[in-house]
């Protein structure tokens, strides 16, 4: 069990159906972006939307393929080779066909979520994994393809001019197993986009750099 930042209560685990909702929010909204905006900036980063959704579909991708070897490396991670497109892009395992549209790259997404969401369901909690912020468990791998989900559909609806709001149990759930030092008494999405960097929050500081505690919580 977590600890929520926002009321001190106690909530319950992140969970492969956290993993599952946050892809279907997230594929909802991009099958309706349009067709012509997959090569502009996503949000404050240095990617296009393009660019970023292949780097979500990845991440979800590389925390799903951790947990499933039959003793999990935990210092390092399983040896996938990593290719860039062009030197400002993100570093990644497996490109999406560009020649199948944003709608094959929507089913990359969906594909690679529904990996990890299986991965998540189906390993043994005991199991650990290696992740740079520290070994992690499958709840941990089921928080941070949340987080990375959240955050980076959030960079990519900027992009695109869209609404992105997140329901604010799931984002209370993520703060709680990853951030657990966050302020409380804010709404937990500003608190989640805070903590990643990417808004104000009122009498704090926005972090310039930032990093989440990925380990097992006890």
């Amino acid at each position: 069990m977590s600890r929520s930042v926002e009321t001190g209560s106690v909530l319950s685990p992140v969970t492969a159906d956290d993993v599952d909702l946050a892809v279907r929010l997230a594929v909802g909204i991009l099958r309706d972006a349009p067709r012509e905006g997959w090569g502009g900036k996503a949000g404050s980063l240095e990617w296009d939307c393009w660019e970023t959704v292949e780097h979500l579909a990845n991440d979800l991708f590389h925390y799903a393929v951790q947990l499933r070897p039959q003793s999990p490396p935990l210092d390092t991670h399983v040896p996938f080779a990593l290719s860039q497109k062009r030197p400002d892009g993100p570093a990644v395992f497996l490109f999406a066909d560009r020649d199948a549209g944003p709608a094959g790259l929507v089913q990359v997404l969906e594909a690679c979520g529904a990996l990890l969401v299986a991965m998540v369901r189906t390993t043994p909690p005991r199991v650990r994994a290696h992740h740079a912020a520290g070994v992690s468990d499958p709840e941990g791998s089921a928080a941070m393809g949340v987080v990375e989900t959240l955050v980076h559909m959030h960079d990519v609806a900027e992009g695109f001019g869209l609404a992105w709001t997140p329901p604010s149990a799931l984002c209370s759930r993520v703060l709680a197993r990853l951030f657990p030092q966050a302020p409380g008494g804010a709404d937990p999405w500003p608190t989640l986009l805070w903590a990643t960097g990417r808004a104000d929050l009122p009498g704090h500081p926005r972090p310039t750099t930032w990093r989440w505690a990925s380990t097992p919580r006890s």
